[in-house]
């Protein structure tokens, strides 16, 4: 029986690549947000019903992380009432539902790399709405997979990548946070890789499989840096003919409406453990980004 497969937010950077590297798993319905807007409960319930997907893919939601500290019931329903709906859902209909969470649902004052274990404690109301969102999902009882991620940039929409070589070509100097590290994470990566744990794990007993496996899972790129760094390093791989001398400020000199962890580095160890895949080093996954 070919799968049925309902990706979200397929206009975004992550949910553009899911709908290409999930082509060869079963029928792929790419819901844009006119046919399946997450602000929409009764619409959502309507094409759900009506396509009856086997695997839901969510990565869609509420990213303007400092618009959100003013807009909370936009964040609360895109990020928290949204994902819970789909759960019900994929409860109901016996549906596997994966969903892409955040590393702001922590604090960033560990010193170290986080695990799926490490309590919570988010800092603004991007990162808590995120976690409301997997509390419910959890508490649903459906198969799910939840995929905490960070730093995600790409050729596409809004991202630290697109910005840095924007101002790259109208400045000659920048000024960049340089106290917070974390692992920049290619779009693309978390959807090939999203495409590489679904055919390995699928199969007629593909829902009892995933109902064991269901839970947290970090999936970043290997190793981190700063965003300085990160800057640097998208400067250096884009082979500019004027590079942008990197000013390196901290958190502190750049205040912004929400708090963002100055740690925000994950532990991938659950992930390979679990479905033995291991992402690529970020800085690997930059230079296959920008073709390098």
């Amino acid at each position: 029986m070919t799968a049925r497969i309902l990706v979200t937010g397929v206009t975004g950077q992550v949910g553009f690549e899911l709908v290409r590297a999930l082509q060869g798993l079963g029928d792929v319905f790419a819901a844009d947000r006119q046919a399946f807007d997450l602000a929409k409960p009764d619409q959502m319930r309507s094409v759900l019903r009506d396509y009856r997907p086997s695997i839901i893919v969510n990565p869609a939601a509420y990213t303007a992380v400092d618009n959100a500290e003013q807009d909370i019931e936009g964040a609360t329903q895109l990020n928290a009432h949204a994902p819970a709906l789909l759960a019900e859902e994929a409860a109901r209909s016996g549906a596997l539902l994966v969903h892409y969470s955040t590393d702001y649902v922590f604090d960033g004052s560990k010193d170290g790399a986080y695990v799926e274990s490490d309590a919570t404690c988010p800092q603004n109301v991007y990162g808590r709405t995120k976690l409301e969102g997997e509390l419910a999902i959890a508490a649903s009882g459906c198969a799910h997979l939840i995929f905490r991620t960070s730093w995600v940039y790409g050729r596409r929409g809004r991202n630290f990548l697109q910005t840095m070589l924007r101002l790259a070509a109208e400045r000659p100097e920048l000024k960049v946070v340089a106290d917070q590290i974390g692992a920049p994470t290619w779009s693309n990566t978390l959807a090939t890789l999203t495409a590489s744990i679904l055919a390995r794990n699928a199969g007629p007993d593909a829902l009892g499989g995933w109902l064991e496996k269901s839970g947290i899972y970090h999936l970043t790129a290997g190793g981190s840096t700063t965003w300085a760094g990160f800057a640097e390093a998208i400067f250096q791989e884009a082979d500019l003919e004027k590079r942008p001398v990197v000013h390196p400020i901290d958190t502190a000199a750049y205040p912004t409406p929400a708090r963002r962890p100055l740690n925000s580095v994950m532990s991938n160890a659950k992930l390979q453990k679990t479905f033995g895949i291991q992402a690529y080093d970020w800085r690997h996954a930059l230079r296959l980004c920008l073709g390098r």
